[in-house]
């Protein structure tokens, strides 16, 4: 029997399980067969249940008196002139009350400045670094192509920085999304095969300048700044401080744009 291609959505819907049972355990067979997309699979799930178990105390707080339903059903029957109003507020509240309540405290807690760029530096590394089908969405050969995408999007002139120096090709980049907006990703291996990602974008508020600071987050370590206004942060399997030097020629020559 032809079974469908495994797509995209069917790995993301696989970690979510909303998938039918006879294909759930199609892509379940896929990723015993492809062992580097299951290990894509597993950051998507730690990603998950970092998320929920994050969450998981703001769902468990009590509602505001003012998201109460039984209240605004009182209300209305004593209002019947706004009857109308409530229906649609109760079903809107029953949708998004909940949510909305846990997201105010979520966004509340959200890091910001150098420490959130070095989060989303390792989310992508984490998930992009062990694709050996398609770790980046344009190949170093099309470098130029890559430049004019990233600056057209991230409004303002970007370099790809070259660390052939250092030992490392550029693989080539992709766009990702942050919760602080687009950012660019550039990827790099070695000749042993370790690779290396370089993210950029610009900073909101906070920390438009700061120093070179050490990042680890579990085994991938990391060194972020910001230059006037634009955050850097490149992160690998490595020590961070064994990639100062990389860093310090990563802002030398973003300094040179």
């Amino acid at each position: 029997m032809n079974h469908r291609p495994i797509t995209e959505d069917d790995l993301h819907a696989y970690v979510d399980r909303v998938l039918e049972p006879e294909r759930q355990a199609e892509v379940a067979a896929y990723l015993g067969d492809h062992p580097d997309v299951a290990k894509r699979v597993a950051a998507f799930t730690d990603q998950r249940d970092l998320l929920r178990a994050a969450l998981a105390p703001i769902a468990e707080e009590p509602l505001p008196p003012e998201l109460n339903l039984s209240r605004i059903i009182e209300n209305r029957a004593r209002r019947p002139s706004v009857a109308r109003w409530a229906m649609a507020a109760m079903f809107l509240l029953s949708i998004g009350g909940l949510g909305g309540w846990a997201m105010r405290g979520a966004l509340q807690a959200s890091p910001e400045g150098l420490v959130a760029l070095a989060r989303e530096a390792t989310a992508s590394y984490n998930v992009y670094t062990p694709d050996r089908v398609r770790p980046v969405e344009v190949r170093a050969s099309d470098s130029a192509q890559l430049v004019q995408w990233v600056s057209d999007r991230l409004h303002r002139p970007v370099k790809v920085p070259d660390l052939a120096a250092s030992g490392y090709r550029l693989m080539g980049g992709r766009l990702v999304a942050t919760q602080h907006g687009p950012a660019a990703m550039f990827m790099y291996d070695d000749d042993h095969g370790s690779r290396l990602v370089v993210l950029t974008r610009p900073m909101s508020s906070a920390d438009q300048n700061a120093p070179m600071t050490s990042q680890s987050q579990g085994d991938v370590g990391g060194i972020a700044w910001a230059d006037d206004g634009v955050g850097y942060s490149l992160v690998g399997h490595a020590a961070p401080e064994s990639l100062r030097p990389i860093a310090n020629e990563v802002r030398k020559q973003a300094r040179a744009i």
